[in-house]
């Protein structure tokens, strides 16, 4: 890819609503966002937004409310369901209760490259879209964030540095990492996250280097661990029975977009993950690029133990999903 020509069309992507004044008569959507408007994903949202807008000739037109400002995380699916919104933005493992589909990019060292990431939803992507029509939304488009990795208060050479530490959790996979680890998970919100280091309540946490840069991590974290555990993605969902009552050009518009919003958070993601990585040392936080030998092995060791627990309540049909996965990643 040339990597600084699409990076600089990429972040071009709108951070503003339009100003234009909507079509007399239109539909007029709102869209929780959960990140700050300055987070890459948000900026994909507002320009699938804009896009809408423009394909409809202002006749179906988004308001994106980013930072969480309508809803919090797991607030958002269910209000989406009962159409208090039509659409929404949210971290697709969150929903690891309700169905273990939902876990599958969340698996430590499953996918931990772009490449197996993309794999991996391809053969995913139509059991998510199943699960989630049955709560009444449509899935959209899906963004990938950067590999997850270890941001620490203190130095991580094996695994047994990890024992005991408070370990910021945002799903029911990273709580059970957490304990396999014998660290003790804390369920944190992302916006909550550099109070809770401050107050000690909180010593580390698994995430991106896009949320690094986002919570500006320098200012409470001194460690990164660039160890790539897996790539997770937002999803966008809409409420079925709205999107079934918009005018069929509209509903093709919307659709259209939502393949051109995750085809650029796709390759968004991707430039900013090296640029992220060095902003974090420019900071003056210690990126560890070289991961002890003993600790990558120990985290590796976890994941496949929560692989392994995954397949054991998953469906048959979620099975083979991971089979299908992995025997095109041999390939």
């Amino acid at each position: 890819m040339k990597t600084a020509h699409r990076l600089s069309a990429l972040c071009a992507l709108a951070v503003a609503l339009s100003l234009q004044t909507p079509a007399q008569g239109a539909e007029r959507w709102s869209m929780s966002v959960e990140q700050p408007a300055g987070n890459f994903i948000s900026r994909v949202a507002v320009e699938f937004a804009r896009n809408v807008r423009q394909a409809t000739r202002g006749q179906l037109d988004i308001r994106v409310h980013p930072g969480s400002s309508l809803y919090r995380r797991l607030e958002v699916k269910p209000a989406v369901g009962r159409g208090d919104i039509q659409l929404g933005d949210l971290f697709m493992s969150s929903l690891g209760n309700e169905d273990p589909i939902y876990e599958l990019d969340s698996l430590p060292f499953l996918a931990t490259d772009y490449e197996q990431a993309r794999r991996l939803w391809a053969v995913s992507r139509t059991a998510v879209e199943r699960r989630l029509l049955r709560d009444g939304v449509r899935l959209l488009y899906a963004v990938p964030w950067p590999a997850q990795s270890l941001f620490s208060n203190r130095p991580l050479r094996h695994i047994g540095d990890v024992r005991d530490l408070r370990f910021r959790s945002y799903n029911p996979t990273i709580s059970r990492l957490a304990r396999l680890l014998h660290a003790r998970p804390a369920t944190i919100d992302t916006e909550d996250v550099p109070q809770a280091f401050r107050q000690g309540r909180v010593d580390i946490m698994l995430t991106s280097s896009a949320t690094g840069m986002d919570l500006r991590a320098w200012d409470f974290v001194s460690h990164f661990y660039d160890v790539r555990a897996f790539i997770p993605k937002n999803i966008v969902i809409v409420n079925e029975r709205a999107f079934q009552r918009l005018p069929e050009a509209q509903r093709r518009a919307l659709l259209q977009a939502a393949e051109l919003a995750e085809g650029a958070g796709w390759e968004l993601s991707w430039a900013l993950t090296g640029y992220q990585t060095r902003m974090l040392a420019r900071r003056g936080m210690t990126v560890v690029q070289d991961i002890e030998p003993r600790l990558l092995r120990g985290l590796a060791d976890v994941g496949r133990q929560l692989t392994e627990e995954w397949l054991a309540r998953a469906s048959d049909e979620h099975a083979r999903i991971i089979e299908t996965y992995l025997e095109g990643r041999e390939r």
